[in-house]
């Protein structure tokens, strides 16, 4: 216990495996706590076998003289000096099996306690002027089994503890490595999805930006310049919104209903009175978060395949309310919709960018705790259904 060697030891205390040094493992793992604590109990030990031996013997048959105490500290030292002989000689063979080390413990035991034996008997006989004492032999010898015995039952005890404190700090850094490994991971795939939202958000841009520009040149075709003019005001107020605000943030139903409303106005701008546009909305729903401009790609293709296409125009109506603690979005035109039957098929036409940039915007924020379904309507219009966890 208080020497190390060259060995190395395995980090599995509970299993006697060839070549582990059990000291240079604690040691490595507990510093020099272990060596003290052992130090302290092998003192212990002595002193109390001491005590033990003056109270039971020498006040008993009232031996008081200082050779009768001299005799007890004097065994008491070689005692400990064998002790620590038998100490390296347990450790030597802890990377053997328990049945060879019980039978090599019990026999080390029994040599060291006859060596014992001997020599305090020969040095009471000399310190106490004592006759022939060798008659009772045996009663000595059973005395020094039994505190060797006693004595090994205290190291492997000791030593055990130790392998135990060994094995619950191994599970303590383990444990603190593991989440270490965790947090890193977590925060790895938060970048990866801030990176991955952020790369959506902004794609809306261009595509928004490119259908407005074409409406813009459409009016301008047209000589309607104050249209034009107007749709190119509100049109950089919408970017200057879009580009003031965190795309990866999450914003208030009633903030992106406002934003929704601004870009209807620049709609407004070229279609007139032929666009309409109604909203039924919780009072619980407004306060709901939801990833910003997720709406608008679903009006602007209601815009581009409904009221485009429809010589007297069209309507579009938002309903949001809350339910079992989900928002649901309901987002319906009356034109056309996709002219053709709605499914998955949808999210993946050429001209579907904005539709398949909500879908995965939304996979990305709830994953598999999210809807998002197109539905034909009776009258030709689109419903696009939406449905998230209602967080405020």
């Amino acid at each position: 216990m208080t020497q190390s060697n060259s060995e190395v030891y395995s980090m599995e205390p509970s299993e006697p495996i060839k070549g582990v040094d059990v000291r240079q493992l604690i040691q490595h793992k507990l510093g020099n706590a272990p060596a003290i604590l052992f130090r302290y109990c092998q003192v212990g030990f002595w002193a109390f076998s001491c005590f033990i031996s003056y109270t039971t013997l020498t006040l008993w048959y009232g031996q008081y003289d200082i050779a009768h105490f001299s005799h007890i500290i004097v065994q008491a030292v070689f005692g400990l000096a064998l002790s620590l002989l038998l100490q390296k000689a347990f450790l030597w063979s802890w990377h053997k099996g328990n049945w060879f080390r019980l039978a090599y413990s019990f026999v080390l035991v029994v040599i060291v306690s006859l060596l014992w034996t001997v020599v305090r008997m020969l040095a009471f006989m000399h310190m106490t002027d004592e006759p022939d004492i060798w008659w009772n032999f045996g009663g000595w010898y059973f005395t020094g089994i039994f505190i060797f015995s006693c004595w090994s039952a205290m190291f492997y005890g000791v030593v055990y503890y130790q392998l135990l404190q060994v094995e619950h700090k191994i599970l303590l850094e383990t444990e603190a490595k593991s989440k270490a490994e965790h947090f890193k991971r977590v925060e790895a795939q938060n970048i990866a999805r801030e990176a991955q939202l952020k790369m959506l958000r902004y794609q809306l841009n261009p595509h928004f930006l490119s259908n407005s520009l074409n409406a813009i040149n459409s009016l301008i075709e047209a000589q309607e310049n104050n249209k034009a003019q107007k749709m190119v005001v509100n049109l950089s107020r919408f970017l200057r919104y879009s580009l003031d605000n965190d795309p990866d943030a999450k914003v208030s139903l009633a903030q992106e209903i406002d934003t929704l409303k601004l870009y209807l106005q620049i709609e407004k701008v070229r279609f007139g009175d032929r666009l309409e546009f109604e909203f039924d909305i919780d009072e619980a729903a407004n306060r709901a978060l939801i990833p910003s401009l997720i709406l608008q790609p679903i009006v602007e293709n209601s815009m581009k395949h409904a009221i485009a296409k429809n010589e007297d125009g069209g309507k579009i109506s938002l309903t949001a309310k809350v339910k079992n603690n989900t928002l649901l979005l309901l987002l319906s035109d009356t034109g056309a919709g996709l002219n053709a039957t709605v499914d998955e098929s949808a999210f993946n036409q050429p001209r579907g960018v904005g539709l398949r940039n909500i879908k995965q915007r939304l996979a990305t924020l709830y994953p598999e705790d999210y809807t998002f379904e197109l539905k034909q309507l009776d009258s030709g219009g689109l419903l696009a259904q939406i449905s998230v966890p209602y967080q405020v």
